[in-house]
């Protein structure tokens, strides 16, 4: 990078059942994550690629972070890279909850901002799920799930997913 400046990139970690899943099993779904770089948050769902200022979304302040370290990608860089990817792959109807979600798009973009994707324990989730029976069973009303949160936290569009 020509100026040399360095950016840390995390990654937000959300327990979308708030303990919920991991009290009655440890393969239920509830974890979301989003990639925090350049002082925003980035995230992918049912309204497509988006972002707000940390903790801004309708989630609030996420329940766990991993840092995933630094990046030199300069941020004008990064935001065309975004734009290409909301044109293609992270397009809102793209969205499905066990193969192409949030986390999906979390380790794309770690990947890009720092080599490195994001923990396979969390981008493995779905498919140890859907190897159970109870994944199996719930498969029918899982596909028929849509996740458009609405609401926009004041933020001007912002905080949606």
């Amino acid at each position: 990078m020509a100026d040399g400046r360095s950016f840390n990139v995390k990654l937000f970690i959300y327990d979308l059942s708030k303990g919920l899943a991991r009290q009655l099993s440890p393969m239920m779904l509830g974890e979301h994550t989003s990639i925090v770089v350049y002082g925003e948050e980035y995230f992918f769902g049912g309204g497509g690629i988006l972002s707000c200022f940390p903790g801004g979304t309708i989630l609030g302040m996420s329940d766990s972070t991993v840092d995933l370290g630094n990046t030199e990608v300069p941020r004008d860089l990064f935001q065309e890279y975004l734009s290409s990817l909301r044109e293609s792959t992270y397009r809102p109807e793209k969205y499905h909850l066990f193969e192409h979600n949030c986390n999906t798009f979390s380790s794309e973009v770690a990947q890009f901002l720092t080599g490195t994707k994001i923990p396979s324990y969390i981008t493995d989730l779905p498919s140890e799920v859907l190897a159970t029976p109870f994944g199996q069973a719930l498969l029918p009303f899982l596909d028929s799930v849509t996740i458009t949160p609405s609401g926009d936290n004041g933020m001007n569009g912002y905080g949606q997913w």
